[in-house]
C-alpha cells in the first residue's frame, strides 16, 4: 500500500502524519509514509485544501487532521 501525506510540512501535516502512523501500528501495518510537500505535486492530486491522505494515489482525506481511529476506518475502507 502507498500512503503519502500532502502538505507544505507544518504542524497540522505532522499531526496527520503521526495519527496515519499510529493508524497503520494499530492495523498491524508498516507500510512507509510519503511527505509531499511540492506544490506541483500536490495539485496533480486535485487538493486544494491540505494536509490530505492519499492511499494507493487516490485521495480520501483533505483539509483537515484525522484522528487515528478515523484514518483506520479510512484505510479499512480503501483496501476493500
Amino acid at each position: 500500500m502507498k500512503v503519502q501525506i500532502l502538505g507544505p510540512g507544518c504542524a497540522r501535516c505532522r499531526q496527520l502524519e503521526a495519527n496515519t502512523k499510529e493508524a497503520l501500528r494499530l492495523l498491524g501495518m508498516q507500510d512507509p509514509i510519503e511527505h509531499v510537500s511540492d506544490v506541483r505535486e500536490i495539485g496533480k492530486f486535485g487538493i486544494v485544501m491540505t494536509p490530505a491522505l492519499v492511499i494507493n494515489g487516490k485521495a480520501v482525506l483533505s483539509g483537515k487532521v484525522a484522528t487515528a481511529a478515523e484514518i483506520q476506518s479510512v484505510i479499512t475502507s480503501a483496501l476493500s
